[in-house]
């Protein structure tokens, strides 16, 4: 179940295409500083069959680096089966949280991070998609138009909208918007989420930082896949462009997965 660690995407863009169960997986990942921040905290990884981010915190050292390993931890799981994965990757976020606890930031704020994405395995004799999240970074379905965001955020304000307190739209500028309640290392809650559905040709997978939510709703989000797709590399590129042209506060990383 395990590999050679592929290397992350931070301040840069690639993007490729892989072969599954008779689909072809088109893919793009775009990671940039954005215009405010000073250093990039959120990166991506693209192996063989899984689709990944983290967007890391704890100042720009230990963000840097608390992304960087749970990625390089979850780059050495290999898909196959849904169970077994999912096994592996939870094997694989303990050791990323024990490594990222350890880290000694010379700011004196503990570094953690998110993480969220998606895995490409079988289930029931089915190619699925398995996807993982931690935090507020998001994975998206876009199928016919139509988005879905498949994760749910670990923030408090959807524990706010859950509760009744605050509408999607309010919780898009409200001031706690950025307080996360769980993550991988700070301290905090790691328990990850799980989610599976399957794999269909037209399908498009996106899998992001909060610098690309924060910045853009959904239905825009949506229009720019709708316009864009079946081209990977030019949703990627589109998706962050709009980012940046709104002022890109945060960093802003998106990995894009087209199904042929």
């Amino acid at each position: 179940m395990t590999g050679r660690p592929f290397p992350t995407v931070r301040n840069a863009s690639t993007s490729g295409t892989h072969d599954f169960a008779g689909l072809r997986v088109d893919w793009a990942a775009v990671s940039d500083r954005g215009l405010v921040r000073e250093a990039n905290e959120d990166a991506a990884l693209v192996t063989d069959l899984s689709y990944l981010l983290a967007d890391g915190m704890g100042g720009h050292d230990a963000g840097e680096i608390a992304s960087e390993a749970a990625l390089h931890a979850l780059g050495a799981v290999h898909p196959s089966d849904r169970s077994t994965t999912r096994a592996a990757v939870l094997d694989a976020l303990d050791t990323a949280r024990h490594d990222i606890e350890n880290i000694d930031s010379s700011h004196g704020r503990r570094a953690g991070t998110t993480v969220s994405g998606a895995l490409l395995v079988t289930f029931d004799e089915q190619p699925h998609w398995l996807v993982l999240n931690i935090g507020d970074s998001r994975t998206y379905r876009w199928s016919a138009s139509d988005i879905e965001q498949v994760t749910t955020d670990h923030s408090q304000v959807q524990e706010l909208i859950d509760a009744g307190y605050l509408t999607p739209e309010a919780a898009r500028t409200d001031p706690r918007r950025n307080v996360i309640t769980r993550a991988l290392g700070a301290g905090m809650d790691a328990e990850a989420d799980f989610f599976t559905f399957p794999v269909i040709p037209g399908d498009v997978v996106l899998v992001c930082s909060d610098g690309l939510t924060g910045e853009l709703p959904d239905s825009e989000i949506a229009q720019i896949i709708t316009d864009t797709t079946p081209d990977a590399a030019a949703i990627a590129a589109e998706l962050v462009g709009a980012a940046l042209s709104l002022g890109a506060r945060d960093n802003v990383t998106v990995v894009v997965a087209v199904v042929a």
